[in-house]
């Protein structure tokens, strides 16, 4: 089973830049669409930027425009954000979408956004 490894996050004003880097275990990702998704305090997890396996992407009205999806190999999977807001605070994950029961959920990364 492929494990899910994020990394990136921090602290940061607002305003400014972080690149999170998910990792895949093993033999990286399979085929099929894969994204990124958040979860606010006291908020569902949602996803926010995708990546389909024909290319194209799509992201969450929020943060369109501000953030990049994008994949480097097999393995790791790049979101890079601008622009951040306060708003923009969360757990950060990748997971394929739509997520088979299998897929578990890596430790997430924090991005604390700060005015």
């Amino acid at each position: 089973q492929v494990q899910l490894v994020e990394s990136g996050g921090g602290l940061v004003q607002a305003g400014g830049s972080l690149r999170l880097v998910c990792v895949a275990s093993g033999v990286g990702f399979r085929s099929g669409d894969i994204a990124w998704y958040r979860q606010a305090p006291g908020k569902s997890r949602v996803w926010i930027a995708r990546l389909n396996s024909d290319g194209n992407t799509y992201y969450e009205y929020s943060v369109n425009g501000r953030f990049v999806i994008s994949r480097d190999g097999d393995k790791t999977l790049i979101l890079q954000m601008h622009n951040l807001e306060p708003e923009d605070t969360a757990l950060y994950y990748c997971n394929y979408i739509p997520r088979r029961p299998s897929d578990a959920w890596g430790p997430g990364t924090q991005v604390t956004v700060v005015s």
